[in-house]
Formats: structure tokens, sequence, C-alpha cells
């Protein structure tokens, strides 16, 4: 999994769906950050979920989970609840000029949760770290702060054709093969790690999370192919300043590379709507 945002989601939804427990959807949680909180920002998302208002009190991880089912409302007979993973150019399912998706568009992540447009909410995680002197040290973060706004418009999860996205996946995964093949072969004997090393590294992170049992074969196929050309962005994206000479080999990887992102960010919506409605289908 590449995003907390994406582990709740999918896991929230199992569990309102009856196939998984709280305790699972805790489990996943955990690997994020070892604390969650979660916090209404106007007045209108608290009274929608029940959670403090005008006192800003961060409510702990299973006030996390109480306020996605109570904005989740009565069960029915599909997900209740959408991932969204806005970008500068593409903020659909997002509602205009709110602060809602200004700071959604800023993670890179939200959800939303609730059928009901009057009630529904939207979510956004921060991440807090431990303030260190050192600049070279990165630090783990110590918690994973939810903040829930009104939103006026429902979740509703699109029923994508994994099947195309997969398919152009593929390619991509070519494409982007070929981009770290080139710029591996650019960056001769600078003493640097192995390009292919590093990407392992960064797929490596991603099998730490599990996904629920009910996940179709296909869906978790597609992200874990997704997470593979992801991958390699990152690291190419990172060598490209050392592996090429010229500032028109720069700009003509980073013209092969900006097109495979959309690919990586279309498969994993594709991907994590079949596995929420297959949780329902059961």
């Amino acid at each position: 999994m590449w995003c907390p945002s994406a582990s709740l989601t999918i896991w929230v939804n199992a569990w309102l769906a009856g196939v998984a427990a709280p305790d699972d959807v805790l489990d996943a949680l955990s690997q994020w950050a070892p604390k969650h909180s979660v916090t209404a920002y106007d007045s209108v998302a608290a009274g929608s979920t029940g959670l403090p208002w005008p006192d800003l009190f961060h409510s702990g991880t299973m006030s996390l989970l109480q306020t996605m089912r109570t904005a989740a409302g009565a069960p029915l007979d599909g997900p209740p609840l959408t991932l969204v993973l806005p970008v500068p150019g593409d903020v659909r399912g997002l509602p205009p000029d709110t602060q809602f998706q200004r700071d959604a568009i800023a993670m890179g992540e939200a959800i939303i949760v609730g059928q009901d447009a009057r009630r529904s909410v939207g979510m956004v995680p921060e991440y807090n770290y431990e303030d260190v002197d050192d600049p070279d040290f990165e630090p783990d973060p110590v918690s994973l702060a939810w903040t829930v706004y009104s939103t006026g418009s429902a979740a509703v999860v699109e029923h994508s054709d994994l099947g195309d996205a997969e398919y152009t996946l593929r390619s991509a995964v070519r494409s982007a093969a070929d981009a770290l093949g080139a710029l591996s072969a650019g960056i001769g004997a600078a003493d640097i790690d192995d390009p292919r090393g590093m990407v392992e590294q960064l797929l490596e992170a991603t099998r730490l999370h599990r996904l629920p049992d009910h996940a179709p074969e296909r869906a978790l196929r597609v992200l874990e192919n997704a997470a593979h050309v992801d991958a390699i962005i990152t690291a190419s994206s990172g060598l490209m300043p050392i592996g090429l000479q010229t500032s028109s080999e720069i700009r003509i990887a980073s013209d092969t590379l900006r097109p495979l992102a959309s690919v990586v960010r279309t498969a994993r919506l594709a991907a994590v709507s079949a596995i929420m409605y297959s949780a329902w289908q059961r």
C-alpha cells in the first residue's frame, strides 16, 4: 500500500461490510504510525460525526473508527466511502474552493465518507514528527493526525475497468524499465547505489501492508505492478540529475515518466474500487 488513506479506506470498508474486524483496521493503521488522532475542522463535520466542537480535542484511533462509522450512515449494499487521489489539474471528487480540497491536494490523498451529501465528510491525514536537530536524519512519524471536514458531496465509488487498467499498466512497466535502464547506463562509474536496488527497497516498504483476504487476485496484481512503476518513477526522478548530462536529456526523461504517474494513479483507483466492491459481494 502506498498511502494511509488507501489503507484506511480499504479496511474500514471491509469492516463496515462485515468481513473484517476493528482490530484488522487498527493493525493496518499501525503500519503507518504508532498513534492516530482525529479532529473536526468545522462545526458541520463535528455535528455529522459526534466529534468535539468547538474544543479541538484530539481523539484517538478508536474514535477515528467510530467517526467513520457514524459518517457512513446506515448499512447499505455498497461502499459508503471513497478514496480520492487529487493532483493539480485533476481534483475530481473534491468540492471546489474549499479547505478540504486545498488540504487534499497538498497531501495528494483524501477520503470521502457517507452517501448522504448533507452529512458526508472528507478526511485528510497529516504526519507528525519528532523535532530533530540533525538535517540529514529522517525520523519516523510519531503520529498521524486525521482532520475531518464537511463536504456537501456524497462518496461515489466508480466502477473502473480493471482489465483496461492492467493492460495499460503493463505498457507502463516496460516504459519505466526502459527509462531506468537508460539512467543506469548514464550513471556509469558514479559512486551511488544500484538503481534497481533502490527500486527493490522502495517495493519492500509497500509489502509491509496487508490487504483483506477478499481482495480479487487481479486487483492485487494491478497494485503490485503499479507499485513497481511508482518505485521506478521515484528512483529515476532522483537519479536524473546524476545520470543525464544535458537539460535536453532531462526534459526527455521527464516527459517519459510524467504520463506514467497518471497511469499508476488510475490503476490504483481501479484496483481499490474492485477490492471495495468485492467486500460487499459476500
